[in-house]
């Protein structure tokens, strides 16, 4: 159980830092420095990868215990929990986004007089900097959002569909590789090491129809070219997406793709080992 809590506690924190980047680019436009609040991106994505690192062993953990105890079935639960946790996280990251814009401009124009990121963490010892955090507190205003929503029309609109499909093929990848690991105990590490076939579609959809799209439309906000309002409803409907893509989507995925993995691995066992 305690382990179950640790892996939900991390895979919701995933989420909340994968939906905050989207902040960035918004901050970036409003500071007019564009390219260094892309590059916080990656800094604020060492929060995710770390977690990851903490999570990876207690999730195999699992896997190796339901397979001890022969309960897969109860594993298939343990992991719709998880991917429940991933919803949350996504909610979270909603709800908070109004405020990390806030923070983020901060920091980007922080970054730009102490010209360092470790300069920058160091004014967190201060009371006054937490203070100033704690006033940036702002939740989504139903106005602001009726507003947003409203720009749909001049927004594209197969990269926002996309982005639901992407979201929840990477909520459920590896764990749907190690689910067809359970299933299949004695080629679990061939199981396991086939999460690519999951992620790879993820990253080939995100890579060549959403990230460009989306770039674009802050590019051409920054330049003048469109107004402010659209990259606010490119990220509203990214962070709306994702939630779909995660409270239904995941669920709807998870099992298809688990045995999917799984025939995929009995039949690279039984014919491709030589």
């Amino acid at each position: 159980m305690t382990s179950l809590l640790i892996v939900c506690f991390f895979t919701g924190l995933i989420h909340v830092t994968e939906s905050l980047v989207y902040s960035f680019r918004l901050a970036g436009i409003r500071t007019r420095q564009l390219a260094v609040a892309l590059s916080f991106v990656t800094s604020t994505l060492l929060v995710s990868r770390l977690s990851n690192l903490f999570q990876a062993p207690l999730l195999g953990a699992m896997v190796d215990r339901a397979i001890l105890n022969q309960t897969a079935d109860t594993l298939g639960l343990t992991f719709r929990i998880i991917i429940a946790l991933a919803s949350l996280g996504s909610i979270v990251g909603l709800v908070l986004t109004p405020t990390a814009v806030r923070i983020f401009q901060r920091a980007v124009l922080g970054f730009q007089r102490h010209g360092s990121i470790i300069r920058l963490l160091a004014t967190l010892r201060h009371a006054r900097t937490w203070r100033t955090i704690w006033r940036q507190f702002q939740i989504p205003n139903l106005q602001t959002v009726r507003m947003l929503l409203g720009r749909w029309q001049y927004l594209p609109k197969s990269f926002l569909y996309l982005n639901v499909l992407v979201t929840a093929i990477y909520t459920i990848g590896v764990l749907c590789a190690l689910y067809a690991g359970a299933l299949l105990p004695e080629f679990r590490a061939t199981a396991i090491q086939l999460s690519g076939l999951i992620n790879g579609m993820a990253t080939i959809l995100l890579t060549l129809f959403v990230d460009p799209v989306g770039a674009r439309i802050t590019d051409q906000t920054f330049h003048n070219q469109r107004p402010e309002s659209d990259v606010k409803a490119t990220i509203a409907y990214l962070l709306i997406g994702r939630v779909i893509g995660t409270v239904f989507i995941a669920q709807i995925l998870f099992l298809p793709f688990s045995h999917y993995l799984a025939l995929v691995t009995r039949w690279l066992s039984t014919w491709l080992v030589v």
